[in-house]
C-alpha cells in the first residue's frame, strides 16, 4: 500500500461481460471471440482485472479514459485510508473515496476498501494514542467506516502490512501491534459486524513466494478459519523486479486451499523482462481457481509510486506496452474459472486453554510426526496429531527440540515451555480426534529444528 509520495521506507520494492453503462469496459469481444480489454478478459473466467485510482487525477481525460475502457475493478489509492476518513478523532470525511466510487459505479465498475487499519498514514491525533485508547479508537474507526460503505464495496482490505520484515514471520512492531496480539482479529470481527456483505482481507507485500513472512500470515489466516474468526480474502502486493519468485503461484495455491480467496492487490513490475513477468503472475492468477483477481498500482507509468521505473501496463501517454499485450493474452488464454467464497460469518472467540488431564487415559493413545519449514535462522513446524483405534478426548505431545531452537510463537496448541523438551496440550476446538483421524497444531522459532523428536499420548 502506497502513500501518495509513497512509502519510501520499505526495502523493496474478473464469455462476455456486459457494458452496463456507457464508458465501462466498451470492446469487449473480437470477432474471434477474444476480449479486448483487460477488465473484459479477466471476466471471461470470472475474474477481475483492477487499479488503483487517484482522486486528484479524475480529471484527466486520458486517464479516465483508459480507467473506462480497461479496467472493472478500482481501489482507492489514498483516500480511504485512516488520514483522510478521519482526519480528526471522531470527524469523518468520505469525499475523496466517495468520488471515486461514484466514478467506479457510474461505469459500471466495483471498488476495493484500502485500507481500514495501518501502521503508516495514521492522522496525527492516532499516532498520539497508545494502548486501550488507540485500540478503542482503531475498533471505532473500523466500524465507522465500514458502516458508512456498507453494501457498496467488493472488498475491504481490513489490515494492512501487519507482519515484518527482519525474517522471524512475526508481527511487526507498531503502535497497533502494542495495544494486544489480538488487535487483527479484533479488527475483523469489528468489519464483519459493520458490513456482513464485504470480503475481509489481510494484505501484505515481499509475501509473493514462500518465505518467512509468508508463512507467518499463513499460520494467521489458518489459525483464524479454525476458530471462525471472519477473514475471506488475502491480498498480494506484488511489487517485483524483472520476475516473480518461482514458487508464486503454489504460494497462492497454498492460502486458497485454506478457504480463503486470494488477491494480486498492488501488481507493478519493473525491469527489462517486464513483460515476461506480468505474464507469468497473470497466468499463476488464472492458475488458481481462487484467485479473483488482479489490481495493478496505477494506470500509466507516470502515474507510479516507483519514479522512473516505468512498472506499469502504459507509458506516460497511455499508450499500451509489451506488458499490456502479455497481460491480455493471458487472461484470453483462459484457466480455472474462479470459485465464489460467500463472506465468512464470525464465531464466538474462543480462548485457548489448556485441558485437564482425564484420571484414565484414552486407550487408543496417538502418534505425533512433524513437518518443517526451514530457512536460515528460523523455522515453522506443523505437528500431525493421529489417532489410534479409539477416539481422542484430548492429547499431548512433547517435543524435544535441538540445542539452539527457540520456539517464538505458537498456534492450535498451548506450550509449556520454548526450549529442550516443549509439551504442547490441545486446547478447547482440537480436544477431540476421532479413531483414525488427525488434528494439526504449529509453532514458529528461531535456530534450526532439524532432528527434532515428537511423542504424543491420549490425555
Amino acid at each position: 500500500m502506497k502513500m501518495t509520495s509513497r512509502s519510501f521506507s520499505r526495502a523493496a520494492l474478473a464469455s462476455t461481460l456486459l457494458a452496463t453503462t456507457v464508458g465501462a469496459s466498451l470492446l469487449l469481444v473480437t470477432s474471434a471471440g477474444a476480449a479486448t480489454t483487460l477488465g473484459a478478459s479477466a471476466a471471461q473466467t470470472g475474474r477481475y482485472f483492477g487499479t488503483a485510482v487517484s482522486a486528484g487525477k479524475l480529471g484527466d481525460s486520458t486517464y479516465v479514459n483508459l480507467l473506462n475502457r480497461e479496467f472493472n475493478m478500482v481501489t482507492a489509492e489514498n483516500e480511504m485510508k485512516w488520514d483522510a476518513t478521519e482526519p480528526n478523532q471522531g470527524q469523518f470525511n468520505y469525499s475523496g473515496g466517495d468520488r471515486i466510487l461514484n466514478q467506479a459505479v457510474s461505469n459500471g465498475k466495483r471498488m476495493r476498501g484500502h485500507a481500514l487499519l495501518w501502521y503508516q498514514q495514521q492522522p496525527g491525533w492516532a499516532q498520539n494514542l497508545s494502548g486501550s485508547a488507540l485500540r478503542q479508537a482503531a475498533i471505532n474507526h473500523v466500524t465507522q467506516v465500514a458502516t458508512y460503505y456498507k453494501g457498496k464495496l467488493y472488498s475491504w482490505d481490513v489490515v494492512n502490512e501487519a507482519f515484518a520484515d527482519d525474517g522471524s514471520g512475526g508481527r511487526r512492531d507498531s503502535n497497533l501491534q502494542r495495544t494486544g496480539n489480538d488487535w487483527i482479529e479484533a479488527a475483523f470481527r469489528a468489519a464483519r459486524a459493520a458490513d456482513p456483505g464485504a470480503k475481509l482481507c489481510y494484505n501484505d507485500y515481499n509475501t509473493d513466494g514462500v518465505n518467512p513472512k509468508s508463512t507467518g500470515i499463513y499460520n494467521m489466516v489458518r489459525d483464524f478459519k479454525s476458530r471462525g474468526v471472519p477473514i475471506d480474502c488475502v491480498g498480494f502486493q506484488s511489487h517485483l523486479t524483472n520476475s516473480a519468485p518461482g514458487d508464486y503461484q503454489a504460494n497462492l495455491q497454498r492460502f486458497a486451499d485454506l478457504g480463503v480467496e486470494v488477491q494480486i492487490t498492488e501488481l507493478d513490475i519493473a525491469g527489462s523482462n517486464q513483460a515476461n513477468a506480468y505474464g507469468a503472475v497473470t497466468r499463476a492468477c488464472m492458475a488458481v481457481a481462487r484467485c479473483a483477481g488482479i489490481t495493478t498500482w496505477g494506470i500509466r507509468d507516470t502515474d507510479s509510486w516507483r519514479t522512473g521505473q516505468n512498472p506499469l501496463l502504459f507509458d506516460g501517454n497511455g499508450n499500451k506496452k509489451a506488458a499490456y499485450n502479455s497481460v491480455l493474452d493471458a487472461l484470453n488464454a483462459g484457466g480455472a474459472t474462479t470459485t465464489p467464497t460467500t463472506p465468512t460469518t464470525p464465531t464466538t472467540p474462543t480462548t485457548p486453554t489448556t485441558p485437564t488431564t482425564p484420571t484414565t487415559p484414552n486407550p487408543g493413545g496417538c502418534t505425533a510426526s512433524v513437518s518443517l519449514n526451514s530457512w536460515n535462522g528460523g523455522f515453522v513446524a506443523t505437528v500431525k496429531v493421529t489417532a489410534g483405534a479409539s477416539a481422542l478426548n484430548g492429547w499431548r505431545v512433547t517435543t524435544v527440540l535441538p540445542a539452539g531452537a527457540t520456539v517464538t510463537s505458537a498456534w492450535s496448541a498451548a506450550n509449556t515451555g520454548t526450549t529442550g523438551t516443549v509439551t504442547w496440550a490441545n486446547v478447547a476446538y482440537n480436544s477431540a480426534v476421532a479413531a483414525g483421524q488427525t488434528t494439526e497444531f504449529g509453532f514458529q522459532g528461531t535456530g534450526s529444528a532439524e532432528g527434532i523428536t515428537s511423542t504424543c499420548t491420549a490425555s
